[in-house]
């Protein structure tokens, strides 16, 4: 198979996966839908057996039914799995806003913005420029840099909670990091995605403060007038105690924004994040939650599978040693500059370094919705997919280990609480 099909837009999925006979389609979603689900509980046991992270469960079931694992594919079509994909993103994006209203953003505090951004641009640029002098397109390498300069929260706090470490200083100053490194990277995908649909194919400062300003209107838009009418409006319809109700309002909210942001030339995670966010500021915030995580898991796990299934497995090999120089780059990277502002900041010396080990070590879940934003607008090459996944699950493995390390790392005052 051409590699060039994987860079379709799933705008184009559509028209020919419905032109097919009704039943002949419904029969393959559900054909393919069921291997998927057979295949991710499998892979699930096991990675639960190994104590390892569920994504790294999902990327390798994906890789497992994949068109591009011998001897054969397991899924009829692997538009399928695109469409899917797409819903995911939505729902993984708009849980994960729900966690963020708008009062937590203002709190995250002075130190984690000044040292977000300055560590995720820092290690985006070192790592495209790395990743161009290894033989990277200009695209490839900034696609890779956005995937790599985002820490996974999801992972880190969790690994954090199992070594008792989540109320330490360092864990909350990863937290808010986190938080503002989340934003800069949703905000930076947009603008990447708009300077890389311009149709001459040049990347020029104006193109880019355009892209940077179509987001920030976007997002400053949607923060100061939407966060006026939609929590409101969320919360009179939840006082019915009609959950079938609100979680239709919700996800319509959701999926509407994701449309409009992607009329707008931005990612759809971009609008289904900040759908979220505006839901977290209603009153009806834990339950539009708690009713949407089973989505959420659902198509969240279907996102993670589509991106194994897109892996050209036999490339694999060929990306050992370019894999190996990325992760190393981006470690030190975040690394270097998390510890060294933190120490010029005053603080101890021992929450630095925790917390530059904390920043450093895994990624997840947003890396791989990067990437999926650049095959969706056809702006990667297949070279891409497996790189970014197996740094996702060599820095997953390692994160328990390097956490760890850090957690042996004693001062009197790394031991306390904020």
């Amino acid at each position: 198979m051409n590699p060039a099909y994987l860079l379709q837009s799933t705008d184009s999925l559509f028209p020919r996966f419905f032109s097919n006979s009704g039943s002949l389609a419904s029969d393959f979603i559900v054909q393919d839908f069921a291997v998927i689900m057979i295949v991710a509980a499998v892979m699930l046991i096991i990675t639960y057996k190994l104590k390892q992270p569920m994504v790294i469960g999902y990327i390798v079931a994906g890789m497992v039914i994949g068109p591009y694992t011998p001897p054969f594919s397991l899924i009829h079509n692997i538009e399928t799995v695109n469409v899917f994909a797409e819903l995911g993103i939505i729902m993984l994006l708009f849980v994960i806003g729900t966690e963020f209203p708008i009062a937590k953003l203002r709190s995250v505090g002075r130190i984690s913005i000044i040292l977000a951004l300055p560590e995720s641009i820092g290690t985006l640029l070192i790592v495209s420029f790395i990743a161009q002098t290894i033989g990277f397109s200009f695209f490839d390498s900034m696609f890779l840099g956005l995937a790599l300069s985002i820490t996974s929260t999801v992972v880190t706090l969790r690994v954090l909670e199992e070594l008792g470490m989540i109320k330490d200083k360092s864990s909350t100053l990863i937290l808010g990091i986190t938080i503002v490194e989340d934003i800069v990277a949703i905000s930076a995908l947009g603008v990447l995605q708009s300077v890389a649909v311009n149709p001459a194919g040049e990347v020029s400062i104006l193109q880019i403060m355009i892209s940077i300003g179509i987001v920030g209107a976007f997002i400053g838009g949607i923060l100061i007038v939407g966060s006026k009418f939609i929590p409101n409006i969320i919360d009179k319809i939840g006082k019915n105690n009609d959950y079938a109700l609100l979680l239709i309002v919700i996800l319509g909210l959701a999926f509407g924004m994701a449309f409009v942001a992607k009329g707008l030339g931005l990612s759809v995670a971009t609008g289904a994040f900040l759908a979220g966010v505006l839901v977290a500021e209603s009153k009806s915030a834990n339950i539009a939650r708690v009713i949407t995580i089973p989505l959420r898991d659902v198509f969240a796990a279907i996102f993670f599978i589509s991106i194994g299934a897109l892996m050209q497995v036999s490339l694999i090999p060929n990306f050992i040693a370019p894999v190996l120089i990325l992760v190393l780059t981006s470690f030190a990277s975040k690394f270097l500059i998390t510890t060294v502002i933190l120490v010029r900041a005053k603080y101890d010396s021992i929450i630095a370094l925790r917390t530059g080990l904390g920043m450093s070590s895994a990624r997840g879940e947003l890396s791989l919705v990067v990437v999926k934003g650049g095959q969706d607008i056809g702006a990667i090459t297949s070279a891409v997919f497996p790189v970014v996944g197996i740094v996702v699950i060599v820095s997953t493995f390692m994160t328990p280990y390097i956490l760890r390390f850090g957690s042996k790392l004693r001062s009197s005052s790394s031991s306390t609480s904020t």
